[in-house]
């Protein structure tokens, strides 16, 4: 048996692959199907498809019709006509049938619609609804093009299944929504204690959900209002009648020991107490407890808001702020959020959420800070009589005793010859230190005494001066809540005062532990910076002695004296007033509590005049004085005025300055004098080169470090006429002529562009090159000058 099973399948298999030799056409087919169905063979109907080439079952269009529907859930009419490629008549005719046999769909408008996809609409919108809280529906209907009592019917059975809200008049609204609104009708009704129009109320509570809910909200219709209050009605939240459904009569919910007293009743706390017991007696007023409920739904809003409410805004006239302080306290919203921290009364009828005072607070802290810095910077520039009288001095470093340490001599470029400026920069060579500064312990105690003998008024008084005062906390609060203005600076009882009241130590404790904080990292800085003044003060005002007794050679020369003196104030004698007044500025601001960048502090300064001034009067007391009076003396044309007034100021801020003795003296002028040598070794200019000959000249004979600028140098040579030979001499002058002829030249021909004068320049410019070897013999060369 099995095997002639499969002996038919192989002939059967065999069949299938042989082709046939007789293929029928489109037309043949036809003719045969129509025979068939002239026989009875085939017994129901075939539909064409729109190609003409298939045919189709009516069944089997229906089935397809189910299948799409399923997939997609929406599905029209005539995509349908497209996709199954039958003609749109049998498509409609098949699907109307599909439609009415199946309870679970609806043909609306030419398309189809299962209820698989309503419900996954109204889960997007329920998704959508916890976003924005609300959504009109015919804003759904807009964006899904059906008509919104179709959305409204298809979502009214899914109300709080598939999507959580309620549906009043033509709005979607969430629980929380519905709640929040309900509490503001509510606490709106509540405060009303004449006979009123609903009407009236419901405007302002349009407003105010426009406000909570943003541009982005949607206006509220009176009749969800309405029916918030007829619900709120009809649970006795609150008491009073209504007529014409608009027309609303509170019931008296409260009395006053006044009216009571009127009446004739003197004992009005127990003859309410005992009729009605759960009445609240007050200060002034015995109340309902369905007033304890309406001011705690308006404070709780107010919180959840993270805004604030005056309590008496929404009580009687008649209620004294004694009352409302009582009635918030028994409030259920006030007690839970005074206990987590999240609420504040102020002035007895103020409620402030902790989140509202905190972002005013943030940022009155910033000014705050800005302030005292300001302020701080103003008592420097301003001080008081008596902390002008006062002495500021700052420590100087004890810890490294007398030992020696090598000083380092500014490096000198001696200024070139007469037609170079006045206050061009010199360069000095720079010497190897050879000085270890010693410091003197007497400086360390002396500022102990001078900062123990400043009073505590003073000290009061410059504390007071960084602490905001009360106006200016009030102002900056009204920045932050214009609101606040209205209520003024001068009621004492006003929110604005009680809320500067109360941020007033805040700030006062922030500010302090700021200070502390900058003063506890300052210290260190202080005690460095004032490390690093003094050893940059150790090497150059030697220097500054150093070159100072060179002055003493031109006393019989004024006019020559005065160039000399003012040039030398205004190179190494600028250098180092700008160098302690930075850094008696920098120690003063750390002082004070101020932040200051590292960097700032390493920074070589620089300064003009002006600049010069603004430090000085930054400084407090006689320190103040003093540097103004070295200000005065840099700009002056005596060097040893300034020698004097720096010395002042360095005493009276704690500072050592070494006296130049013979031995620093002579190692100082070996150290200058070797590296002139090496300088005019190598000096590859001819003009510098003048410059540096001219000053070794006068180290060699009269063993002073001479500065000189430029128009200076002519005065210098003929000062040295009595030391040098004639030949000596001449070749000098000669290089000083020839340098003074190139200098004039090369200014001459500047911004022109002329071939002779360049070459006149060039010329020149070799013929002193030829002669820098015979210039460097005179200070080089084997036969020495005659010394002194």
């Amino acid at each position: 048996m099995d095997d002639e099973l499969l002996e038919l399948q192989r002939q059967f298999e065999f069949a299938q692959q042989v082709k046939s030799s007789v293929r029928l056409s489109d037309r043949n087919v036809v003719e045969l199907v129509q025979k068939l169905q002239e026989l009875g063979v085939i017994d129901f109907d075939l539909l064409h498809t729109v190609t003409g080439k298939e045919y189709i079952t009516q069944e089997q269009l229906r089935n397809e019709i189910t299948r799409e529907i399923s997939k997609l859930g929406r599905v029209s009419v005539i995509d349908l006509a497209d996709t199954i490629g039958v003609d749109l008549y049998h498509v409609e005719k098949q699907a109307q049938d599909v439609v009415l046999n199946d309870p679970g769909l609806m043909l609306v408008q030419g398309e189809i619609i299962s209820q698989s996809y309503w419900d996954s609409i109204a889960e997007e919108i329920n998704e959508r609804l916890q976003e924005c809280s609300q959504i009109a529906v015919a804003e759904l209907a807009g964006q899904l093009q059906v008509g919104s009592e179709l959305v409204q019917s298809v979502l009214e059975p899914r109300l709080g299944t598939l999507v959580k809200a309620r549906l009043e008049g033509g709005q979607l609204y969430t629980p929380a929504y519905v709640e929040r609104v309900t509490a503001m009708v509510r606490g709106a009704s509540r405060g009303i204690f004449v006979p009123s129009n609903l009407s009236a109320l419901w405007a302002p509570l349009q407003q105010l959900v426009q406000e909570t809910n943003g541009a982005s909200g949607v206006a509220v219709e009176n009749s969800f209002f309405q029916s918030i209050f007829n619900r709120l009605l009809k649970e006795e939240e609150m008491l009073g009648s209504l007529r014409a459904g608009t027309h609303w009569t509170p019931s008296n919910s409260y009395i006053s020991y006044e009216s009571m007293q009127k009446l004739g009743i003197s004992q009005a706390v127990q003859f309410l107490q005992s009729r009605y017991p759960d009445g609240t007696p007050l200060a002034a007023v015995f109340i309902h407890s369905s007033m304890i409920e309406m001011l705690d739904s308006a404070t709780e809003d107010a919180i959840e808001q993270n805004s604030w409410i005056d309590s008496l805004s929404v009580l009687p006239s008649s209620f004294t702020s004694q009352d409302a302080n009582k009635m918030l306290l028994l409030c259920p919203s006030v007690q839970s959020a005074l206990k987590a921290e999240k609420a504040l009364i102020l002035g007895e009828s103020y409620v402030l959420s902790s989140g509202f005072i905190k972002g005013i607070y943030d940022q009155i802290e910033k000014e705050a800070d800005a302030f005292s810095i300001q302020a701080s910077t103003a008592t420097l520039i301003h001080p008081s009589s008596k902390s002008s009288e006062s002495t500021e001095s700052i420590p100087a470093n004890t810890d490294k005793g007398s030992k020696k340490k090598k000083g380092k001599s500014a490096s000198t470029k001696a200024a070139t010859v007469e037609t170079v400026p006045d206050d061009e920069e010199d360069a000095r060579p720079k010497s190897k230190r050879n000085q270890k500064k010693g410091r003197d312990s007497s400086s360390s105690q002396k500022l102990d005494s001078k900062a123990g003998g400043k009073k505590e008024s003073v000290k009061a008084q410059e504390s007071n001066n960084i602490i905001p005062p009360d106006e200016w906390v009030m102002k900056k609060i009204v920045d932050s809540v214009p609101e606040f203005e209205d209520d003024g600076t001068e009621n004492p009882d006003s929110i604005l005062k009680h809320l500067a009241d109360h941020m007033k130590p805040m700030l006062i404790n922030s500010l302090k532990e700021r200070r502390k904080k900058i003063f506890t990292e300052n210290a260190d800085r202080m005690r460095r910076l004032i490390d690093d003044l003094q050893k940059k003060l150790d090497e150059s005002f030697l220097n500054m002695q150093l070159y100072e007794k060179a002055l003493d050679l031109f006393e019989d020369d004024q006019s020559t004296a005065v160039v000399l003196h003012r040039h030398l104030l205004r190179t190494t004698a600028a250098t180092i007033a700008d160098t302690l007044l930075h850094g008696l500025d920098i120690h003063n601001k750390m002082k004070n509590g101020t932040e200051v960048e590292e960097s700032k502090t390493q920074d070589l300064v620089l300064l003009d005049s002006s600049e010069r001034t603004a430090l000085a009067k930054n400084l407090n007391g006689s320190l103040s004085k003093k540097a103004l009076a070295l200000v005065e003396a840099l700009e002056g044309k005596r060097v040893d005025t300034f020698m004097v007034t720096f010395r002042d100021l360095a005493e009276e801020s704690g500072l050592v300055l070494k006296k130049l003795d013979k031995k620093l003296e002579r190692t100082l002028l070996h150290s200058y004098r070797k590296d002139l040598i090496s300088q005019v070794s190598t000096e590859s200019d001819p003009i510098a080169l003048l410059a540096k000959v001219v000053s070794l000249l006068f180290i060699k004979i009269h063993n002073k470090a001479l500065q000189a600028p430029g128009r200076a140098i002519a005065a210098a040579i003929s000062h040295l006429k009595e030391k040098l030979d004639e030949s000596a001499y001449k070749t000098l002058t000669d290089y000083q002529t020839a340098t003074v002829t190139l200098l004039a030249l090369m200014s001459a021909s500047s911004g022109e562009e002329h071939d002779c004068s360049a070459d006149r320049i060039l010329t020149k410019r070799e013929l002193l090159e030829s002669q820098m070897p015979l210039l460097r013999t005179l200070v080089l060369g084997d036969s020495q000058p005659q010394q002194s």
